[in-house]
């Protein structure tokens, strides 16, 4: 088995690297940036540029399903600029994707023919702001912010690859617990400092996931060939102060301080702020229902593998994947 990945090198796609290396599934890849191709048998970079839709089209060779996360991080001050930027990464890599794709079903249709799944990275950030409403996929209200916007957009050009013949499914992405990138190290990082604290009232739901059940659910998710929405979160969202707890509990360094203000963090990180403040407590009933079986089901569980077995919480992960960065 052969899928093609875009984001291999981002956080999720580095654990689903190692979860197919572990499975003998062979990858491929498209990257960016030409010098850092890997070419291996089971690792396979190619060459694209969404923003003006290059993209070399021998990717598809080989491959039965497709994993679509690449996009601009959030977790950077969304200036105008940056916004845009934000956004069209999303839709100009959906778009390659999809002209590649009708292309190769004209002129090269075994390559088509073989796809059988196309799974897309979405996120929790769009449902509504709210500490009372416990959302499920077919919630229809959308967040009036600008991720709640980014998102909307970002599905609706995912929603195009029902023009093919193969399943095509989108995974909204909660909070990723992993000491190898994303928000959890920078929150753990005040709170081993002394300064950690939790934020505003720190009753704002906070739905999570171990990177390794959510690499876990994109691959269940193709090769069950389930289609539609599915949130990719765990079983028991916490609220932010029973977060920063427990964090703290995880790291062994008490907590002295008293919560942070919204208009603090607000003149820090301007309107990306909403990121700490926003709560949005999600339902994973619907991947369950398809026989998914999380091995990280509570927060305590998931900090206690990542930072109770000392720091080498994927150190297979790191030996794997420091070749391919890119």
């Amino acid at each position: 088995m052969r899928i093609l990945i875009t984001g291999a090198t981002g956080l999720v796609g580095r654990e689903i690297v190692r979860q197919c290396q572990d499975r003998n599934i062979s990858v491929n890849y498209l990257t960016t940036s030409k010098d850092k191709i890997v070419t291996k048998p089971e690792y396979h970079g190619y060459y694209w540029n969404p923003d003006s839709g290059v993209i070399d089209e021998k990717c598809f060779e080989g491959i039965t399903a497709i994993i679509n996360l690449a996009g601009a991080s959030i977790s950077k001050r969304w200036t105008t600029k940056y916004k845009k930027q934000i956004l069209s990464s999303r839709v100009n890599t959906l778009r390659t994707l999809h002209r590649a794709i009708k292309k190769q079903k004209t002129l090269k249709p075994e390559n088509y023919n073989a796809i059988t799944a196309f799974v897309s990275a979405s996120a929790i950030g769009v449902y509504p702001d709210s500490l009372s409403s416990y959302y499920t996929e077919n919630e229809k209200k959308i967040d009036d912010s600008f991720l709640g916007e980014v998102v909307e957009v970002w599905e609706k050009e995912a929603d195009a690859f029902h023009d093919f013949d193969f399943s095509v499914a989108k995974i909204r992405i909660g909070l990723v617990m992993s000491s190898n990138g994303g928000a959890l190290p920078e929150m753990a990082k005040p709170i081993k400092n002394y300064v950690g604290a939790a934020f505003g009232t720190g009753e704002q739901w906070q739905s999570w996931v171990h990177s390794s059940d959510l690499a876990r659910i994109f691959l269940f998710t193709f090769e069950n060939g389930l289609t539609g929405i599915y949130n990719g979160v765990g079983p028991n969202p916490v609220t932010n102060n029973r977060l920063v707890k427990e964090i703290a509990k995880a790291v062994d360094k008490p907590l002295f301080l008293p919560n942070i203000p919204k208009f603090v963090m607000k003149t820090i990180l301007g309107e990306m702020a909403y990121l700490l403040f926003a709560s949005q407590r999600v339902s994973c009933k619907k991947i369950e229902e398809e026989g998914f079986i999380f091995s990280y089901p509570n927060v305590c569980v998931a900090l206690e593998k990542i930072y109770g077995n000392g720091q080498n919480e994927n150190a297979s992960e790191v030996v794997h994947t420091k070749e391919y960065s890119s």
